[in-house]
């Protein structure tokens, strides 16, 4: 990558522009001020901030929403401008919110004048609609100010500070300028999906560009994979660093054998993730993708705070990556989501820093057992072993909320212990893990089905009618389409 991403007077920077947008899907835009927002507790200050200082609108989109203490502060901002007058529109996503928040907790917004859909509830004639979700985390006010992020809407991300439990770790951006309108163009298709569009509203002027940062936003939408394309194209085009956070990171193949070959040919690629996640199956799944990646060179860090959240990237100190979008295949295929690539050195040193800084609550994960490993020490700066064993110790370890947390197994603890010692943990065989749960769980159903044969029989004749009926639906709603077709020819001619 060249050392000034907007020259592209040179034929090469030229080809490379044009191949991120692309690959995107989405074009580059100049004129923008972005700024880097760091964790749940800034961003819902700005947030609620900019929701009551609107004057004309507001577009909130995000995946979780929950009935506490911050989905109410949230939801009372928006029934106070409501009231005012202002255009209010909601979209939540319908797994997300499952049990998190409902019909009553919107009640007092929709009574003020305020809109609320949810994407995407089960349908008939969609057996398997349900698996692409709204992952978004939008904030548009006014067709001004947007923000983008990987923080949802909930008492979690803020920690627990009563419990030992620190704020969970996550990056977000507010942006300014022509950015604006991409967001808002990106929320009004949601919008638009979950019923009528929204209004159309004029442009908003913008007199002189609030700043100089060009950017691309990436709204991706299910099998479109335009980020899948960008990320690829990344980690091909990096020369010197690829410094990667994400939260649930399950490689696909051609994915880790690019950075593979990256790492083999010199660049410095780097992987941060969770060391206790809120999803215990996802991390195993991660874990069991370290060896290739390790092998070829990429080092790999997990965080060792309650959860890191955040779904970055920085390459050679001048292009940037912040959003929703995980690095598996639900964020690349399957589901709604939204980022923002930054080509601006300032921006990629800010967020360069921030990684440095995180890696300095992280472990480094080794491949080989040593009796002395030596290397670049990633504990933080004067903390004492005994006081990193006891931050360990008290850490999460899976699940949701308290069952999760009193869910730590004595493996990870003794794990945890042998990464205070040495400031790396030596990887094991966890490819192995997935292989031997999958068989325990074949062994058990092979078992059940042989003996009680009815227990099986039984989900299997309702699974097998559920998507009868739902072909059947299906069916009868494309012919009922296809004479409204036929009769609008008819009336036509």
């Amino acid at each position: 990558m060249a050392s000034s991403p907007l020259d592209t007077s040179r034929p090469d920077r030229f080809i490379a522009a044009q191949a991120l947008s692309r690959a995107a899907g989405a074009p580059l835009l100049t004129g923008n001020a972005v700024e880097l927002l760091i964790d749940a507790a800034v961003h819902y200050q700005r947030w609620l901030a900019a929701i009551r200082h609107a004057r004309k609108r507001v577009l909130l989109e995000n995946y979780i929403i929950r009935d506490d203490s911050v989905g109410r502060a949230f939801r009372d901002a928006l029934v106070e401008r409501a009231l005012a007058g202002v255009f209010v529109a909601v979209v939540c996503d319908w797994v997300g919110c499952l049990g998190q928040s409902g019909a009553a907790f919107w009640k007092p917004l929709r009574e003020a004048g305020g809109q609320v859909r949810v994407f995407n509830r089960p349908q008939l004639g969609r057996p398997f609609g349900w698996i692409s979700r709204d992952h978004r985390k939008v904030l548009v006010v006014d067709g001004e100010l947007g923000f983008l992020s990987g923080v949802c809407i909930s008492e979690k991300w803020l920690g627990d500070p009563s419990r030992g439990v620190a704020p969970w770790r996550d990056t977000g951006v507010a942006l300014r300028g022509p950015a604006v309108a991409e967001v808002e163009a990106a929320f009004a298709r949601s919008w638009a999906g979950t019923g009528a569009p929204l209004p159309r509203w004029p442009a908003e002027a913008l007199h002189e560009p609030p700043g100089q940062v060009s950017l691309r936003v990436i709204a991706t939408e299910p099998s479109t994979a335009g980020l899948y394309r960008l990320d690829q194209q990344i980690a091909a085009m990096a020369r010197k660093t690829l410094w990667l956070t994400d939260a649930y990171f399950v490689g696909v193949a051609p994915y880790v054998q690019a950075l593979a070959a990256a790492a083999r040919d010199g660049v410095d690629v780097r992987l941060l993730v969770p060391g206790s996640s809120d999803i215990p199956m996802v991390a195993g799944l991660s874990r069991s993708g370290y060896r290739p990646l390790l092998k070829a060179g990429v080092r790999v860090f997990e965080w060792n705070g309650s959860m890191i959240h955040a779904k970055t990237a920085v390459a050679d100190g001048i292009w940037a990556r912040v959003g929703s979008s995980n690095l598996n295949v639900a964020s690349w295929l399957g589901n709604r989501e939204i980022d923002v690539a930054v080509e601006d050195q300032g921006f990629a040193q800010q967020l360069a820093e921030q990684y440095e800084t995180d890696l300095g609550n992280a472990t480094e994960i080794v491949l080989a057992p040593r009796r002395r490993l030596r290397g670049e020490r990633v504990q933080r700066s004067g903390e004492d072993p005994a006081a990193q064993l006891r931050r360990a110790a008290r850490r999460p370890r899976g699940g949701n909320g308290s069952s999760g947390r009193a869910a730590a197994s004595a493996l990870r603890l003794a794990n945890s212990v042998g990464a205070v010692l040495t400031d790396r943990r030596v990887l094991g065989d966890t490819d192995i893990s997935p292989l031997v749960i999958g068989t325990v769980a074949l062994t058990v159903l092979a078992v059940v089905a042989a003996l009680w044969p009815a227990i099986i029989a039984w989900p299997l004749a309702l699974l097998s009618a559920w998507f009868a009926l739902n072909l059947a639906v299906r069916a009868w709603r494309t012919r009922q389409a296809r004479q409204r077709r036929r009769q609008d020819d008819d009336d036509a001619n």
